[in-house]
């Protein structure tokens, strides 16, 4: 059974491009371009893993994760961060806040399905 990821990713080209490597790698992905259609997206679908943009319009990355956790249906399912902001005080907070793992943008197209998978069941 394939892996379903749900990416969420305001900017079209990301979005595009993670879809796309993550299709062509064999996982099922179902998308989301703000905060509150992440939130909604992951409550209407089983889903192994959340990629998570931090800076969304609407409501941001980390009130999408709370959201996301407050159902107990959700609570367990790893979530990563994904932001172009890669201070070590970013991914401090992004762990903080809660964040199963946190992937720097630009987002490199070789590592990703290798990054991910540490977060999926069975994953190295």
């Amino acid at each position: 059974m394939r892996a379903r990821i749900l990416v969420v990713e305001d900017n079209a080209l990301n979005l595009k491009l993670i879809r796309d490597v993550l299709e062509f790698h064999g996982f099922d992905v179902v998308t989301a371009r703000s905060g509150e259609e992440g939130v909604a997206v992951a409550s209407s679908n089983s889903l192994d893993l959340v990629l998570m943009d931090l800076q969304l319009p609407g409501i941001g990355g980390h009130e999408a994760l709370q959201r996301i956790r407050s159902d107990p249906r959700r609570r367990k399912v790893p979530v990563v961060a994904v932001t172009a902001f890669a201070m070590k005080d970013d991914v401090e907070r992004a762990e903080a806040a809660g964040f199963d793992g946190y992937i720097a943008k630009p987002i490199s197209v070789r590592s990703l399905p290798e990054q991910l998978a540490q977060f999926l069941p069975g994953g190295s």
